[in-house]
């Protein structure tokens, strides 16, 4: 990419590797996911709902007490959200239209289904986008921060997933990206992404 900065042309290297797979470009870049301006986020959310430290804490700030009032009205409703589900809420102040809730699981070694329930927290929100007729969708890496989840099994389990989910069939979905915040999380998502879909580097 070619960025004018007053003195001249400097190019600027952008972190990103892209695919189509089954008409849907899927992504992986490095990015704050607070400014996507997909149809929606997705927010690796605690079961309470009510906000938290890393990407969690980041959306309730960047998107303001809209957010946090209907997950409050979402938790008095059904309770707390289990892992591996996901609800929908608007976006406050954000740029993206929605927010999508999930919640991974904590590490524990890898004995209590953690993959399973991982794997579930990228389907549901994917399903809840598609049945939302939301054509695009960014999500974190999941798990990885607080909730300790190793990141190389962590982004194999997320681009599987989520590779899989857009090869079942066509949905309204046309861009998935997932949006990791530093360069050792993005090489590990980047690598399980050619992986998955068998791409040379």
């Amino acid at each position: 990419m070619l960025l004018e900065n007053g003195k001249g042309v400097k190019t600027v290297e952008k972190e990103s590797v892209e695919a189509i797979v089954n008409q849907v470009r899927l992504s992986v870049i490095m990015g704050d996911i607070t400014q996507q301006e997909t149809d929606a986020i997705v927010n690796a959310a605690n079961p309470s709902l009510m906000g938290g430290g890393g990407v969690d804490g980041a959306i309730h700030r960047a998107g303001g007490r809209a957010i946090l009032e209907e997950c409050e009205q979402i938790v008095s409703r059904q309770g707390r959200l289990p892992t591996g589900k996901a609800v929908i809420t608007s976006s406050g102040k954000l740029k993206a239209r929605y927010v999508i809730h999930t919640v991974g699981p904590i590490w524990h070694g890898g004995g209590r289904g953690e993959a399973g329930l991982l794997a579930s927290a990228y389907r549901e929100s994917l399903k809840l986008a598609a049945s939302n007729n939301l054509s695009s969708i960014s999500f974190p890496s999941i798990s990885t921060g607080a909730y300790g989840y190793p990141v190389d099994e962590a982004s194999r389990i997320a681009m599987d997933t989520i590779v899989s989910f857009l090869r079942q069939g066509v949905t309204s979905l046309r861009e998935v990206v997932m949006v990791l915040f530093d360069s050792r999380t993005f090489r590990a998502y980047a690598l399980a992404f050619r992986e998955v879909l068998n791409i040379s580097a």
